[in-house]
């Protein structure tokens, strides 16, 4: 025994070709990359980063030339806009600078603000060649005699705007060039120029953004003039003569643009250069980059890396053959497991060709349980009854859709089938606000609670909600087991479960037990249409299918007519709060005499019925008030008492009567304004309410509304008014007896009396003897 482990543990060994393959790759990745590397960075790489520098020094500095021109332009239009000017006009030749301070003053300012426009601006002057020269620094002062002449042959160059150079300061050849001087004569478009303006740069800051063309902080960079001239140099390799003889290697080169390696002394630069078009001359710049700083480290890198990746040889070799037993160990002990004396026989077979076979036979395995676990997926279940109640499924024989079931996970043989509907009511009085405000959730919840209550009690049952405040469960169970106490049972509980969680009213339905798949759809057409037998109260309800008798009960409808007239009556009056509290004695009433829900809602369609006809014979269409909408079969999934008021009291009544009311405001004014009329003309005779309603053809119950609501007052008060007005004239300002003026004014002689000492506080005697007594009092104070 202990000879075969051992043999088993060679085999496992160095005689193994995976265990060699293994050792042989690990070796080649640990030591060939680095030693090629190495070699490849030694021979190759120095030439490739020199010309890779040569390539980003070339593109760096097109940039950074294109940035300077860019500068230079600015500069050269910024003294263009100014030399047009209109301050600088001929008329500065005659000005007399001393006396016209003011004007002086603005010139100073002016070249002023022309100095801090640019960065590279060190100083601007201002010279009119005048009888006697100003010069401007910019303060202004009489130009001296010795350098007249320098001022007046820029004068004269004959161009408008050019680029000099402070040659008068210094000798032709010296190598350290002076600031830039950028000249403009004035007028700008003039001809024959009487002054010009003179924009000295900052020769620091000119030489540091020259020095930007290099991207290293060693190397020359300088610029050349039309003449060839060096007009701005910095030089940071130590040497005096390395900008003129690579200015004369410059001069040798036949292209305007190129680069090229330069060698002096024992250092390599990178030279670019190219052309700037300037206004009166192309200038040339000339940039010189050194490249045996970079490349020098990349030499001692490439032969650092070859002393590593050789030293590392014996350390690869070592670390190698450690790898491998360490890697290798896992699979040997896998080969172990999955079949070790199979691989044995073979003796050329690979320890992954077993593993592959073992594997294959397993995942053929593992496919056949997924496609199980797929198939009993609960979306697939709900899928299948969906269609199943809806009837999709109808043309299936009854052992297709029993082997269907069978394979979604039903258990089938000798198994029954119950139907129990869970719906919610009285969402309305629910105190909950965030019920009351989102139903999908309540029936979400409904239905979550449901499937958990479900699943712990039964062992086969599936939850279809129905967002619709209902939940149907179908429940599959052995035909052997007696169900019904177990059905009550668990009502109770998801009553009480829902009770305390929603806050809501719950009515259970369940159906009669069916042991064919084919009844399912009936059953749950059953105990949806179950539902109507509920009574119409907010309460929990479990009405049983199988315990209801048919009796003629049901049949019995009471129809509380006398409440009906006045429910349409308040709405002919526009009475909406009015209409609201008759509706709900109107159901309250329907409940109170036992009538199931079944019985309930033909009454509440019978009420909308005959408040659509008032609406219709009023002369309004029903589609203006509803936009459409169909009314009777929103009616018709209305469940809940208090949902039916406010669907009755918002939905219907108010739209009309606020339409009725917009409509009838016009004529309704108009109408009084009749009125009022016919009382102003014929208060006098036996006058009243229904006479003039019939004077402008209205009933007179329309006519009392429109006129309060017109004049503020009702008939009665108006026409009182009107009458009592006149009397009191005819008591002060006649001699008429009080029974003649109560008859003028269309009342008896006691009943005038009675209605003036009413509205008035006294009798119409007193009333004109106290009149009399007022006014001789205040004439004799007069």
């Amino acid at each position: 025994m202990l000879q075969n482990e051992k043999k088993t543990k060679n085999k496992f060994g160095w005689r193994s070709h995976y265990f060699r393959k293994n050792f042989v790759l690990i070796l080649l990745i640990a030591f060939i990359p680095g030693l090629i590397t190495g070699i490849g960075i030694y021979w190759f790489g120095v030439s490739k980063v020199e010309d890779s520098i040569k390539e980003l020094h070339e593109s760096q500095i097109l940039q950074r030339a294109e940035n300077i021109n860019d500068q230079l332009d600015y500069l050269e239009i910024s003294l263009s806009h100014w030399a047009f000017e209109p301050r600088f006009n001929t008329s500065l030749i005659d000005l007399n600078y001393i006396r016209e301070f003011q004007e002086t003053r603005d010139i100073i300012r002016t070249l002023m603000v022309l100095e801090g426009s640019h960065p590279l601006i060190e100083n601007v002057e201002l010279f009119v060649d005048s009888e006697e020269p100003v010069i401007f620094r910019p303060r202004y002062s009489v130009l001296p005699e010795d350098e007249y002449d320098f001022y007046h042959s820029i004068l004269k160059n004959h161009k408008n705007i050019s680029w000099n150079r402070l040659y008068h300061t210094i000798s032709e050849s010296s190598d350290d060039p002076t600031p830039l001087v950028l000249t403009h004569s004035i007028p700008g478009n003039s001809n024959d120029p009487f002054g010009s303006i003179i924009v000295t740069l900052d020769r620091a800051r000119v030489a540091e953004l020259i020095k930007t063309l290099t991207p290293y902080n060693q190397g020359a960079t300088f610029l050349l003039n039309g003449d060839s001239r060096i007009l701005v140099s910095e030089n940071s390799t130590g040497e005096a003569t390395f900008i003129r003889k690579l200015r004369d290697r410059i001069l040798e080169q036949a292209d305007s643009q190129g680069s090229f390696v330069f060698n002096f002394g024992e250092e390599s630069y990178s030279v670019s250069y190219g052309t700037m078009r300037r206004i009166d001359s192309d200038w040339t710049y000339v940039s010189a980059a050194p490249m045996s700083a970079i490349t020098s480290s990349i030499v001692f890198i490439s032969t650092t890396i070859i002393v590593i990746s050789l030293t590392g040889l014996v350390l690869a070799l070592i670390l190698s053959w450690f790898a491998s037993k360490q890697i290798y160990s896992p699979v040997a002990k896998l080969v172990k497991v999955l079949d070790t004396e199979k691989w044995n026989g073979a003796t050329n077979e690979d320890e992954f060709s077993l593993i592959e076979k073992q594997f294959a036979e397993l995942s053929k395995e593992s496919d056949s349980l997924q496609k199980r676990l797929t198939t009993q997926l609960p979306q697939l279940k709900n899928s299948f009854l969906l269609q199943l109640i809806q009837g999709y499924l109808y043309p299936y024989s009854e052992k297709e859709l029993h082997d269907r079931m069978q394979s979604y996970g039903w258990e089938m043989k000798d198994h029954s089938f119950v139907v129990v509907d869970i719906h919610l009511s009285g969402i309305n009085e629910s105190k909950g606000l965030l019920l009351k405000q989102d139903e999908s959730l309540v029936a979400f919840a409904l239905s979550n609670i449901t499937e958990e209550a479900s699943e712990a009690r039964f062992k086969q049952c599936s939850v279809i909600n129905f967002y619709d405040l209902s939940a149907l469960l179908l429940i599959v169970y052995p035909t052997k087991n007696e169900m019904r106490d177990e059905l009550h049972e668990f009502s109770e509980e998801v009553m009480d479960v829902l009770n305390r969680v929603l806050q809501m009213q719950v009515t259970v339905t369940i159906s009669k037990p069916a042991d064919k798949i084919k009844r399912i759809p009936y059953l749950f057409e059953e105990v949806r249409q179950g539902k109507r037998y509920r009574n119409f109260e907010d309460e929990n309800q479990i009405i049983d299918l199988q315990m209801i008798e048919p009796t003629n009960k049901y049949n019995q409808i009471h129809y509380p007519f006398e409440i009906e007239k006045e429910i349409l009556q308040a709405i002919r009056m526009g009475q909406i709060n009015e209409s609201e509290n008759l509706i709900r004695v109107f159901i309250q009433e329907l409940t109170e005499k036992g009538i199931k829900e079944i019985n309930i809602r033909p009454a509440i369609t019978q009420l909308f019925g005959s408040i659509q006809h008032e609406i219709l014979h009023s002369g309004i269409h029903p589609y203006e008030i509803f936009n459409g909408r169909n009314m009777f079969e929103e009616v018709a999934h209305i469940g809940e008492p208090e949902q039916m008021v406010s669907w009755l009291t918002e939905e219907v009544i108010s739209p009309y009567i606020t339409s009725i009311e917009g409509k009838v405001n016009i004529e309704m004014k108009q109408l009084v304004e009749q009125v009022c009329t016919v009382i102003q003309n014929r208060y006098m005779e036996d006058i009243s309410l229904e006479s003039c309603a019939d004077e402008v053809a209205t009933n007179p119950y329309t006519l009392s509304k429109s006129f309060k609501k017109v004049i503020g007052v009702n008939f009665i008060e108006y026409l009182t008014d009107i009458r009592l007005d006149k009397a009191k004239d005819l008591l002060l300002n006649t001699d008429m007896k009080i029974n003649d003026i109560a008859e003028q004014v269309g009342y008896r002689h006691s009943y005038f009396n009675r209605i003036f000492k009413k509205h008035m506080g006294i009798p119409p005697s007193q009333y004109r003897k106290k009149r009399v007594v007022d006014s001789t009092l205040q004439k004799r104070d007069m």
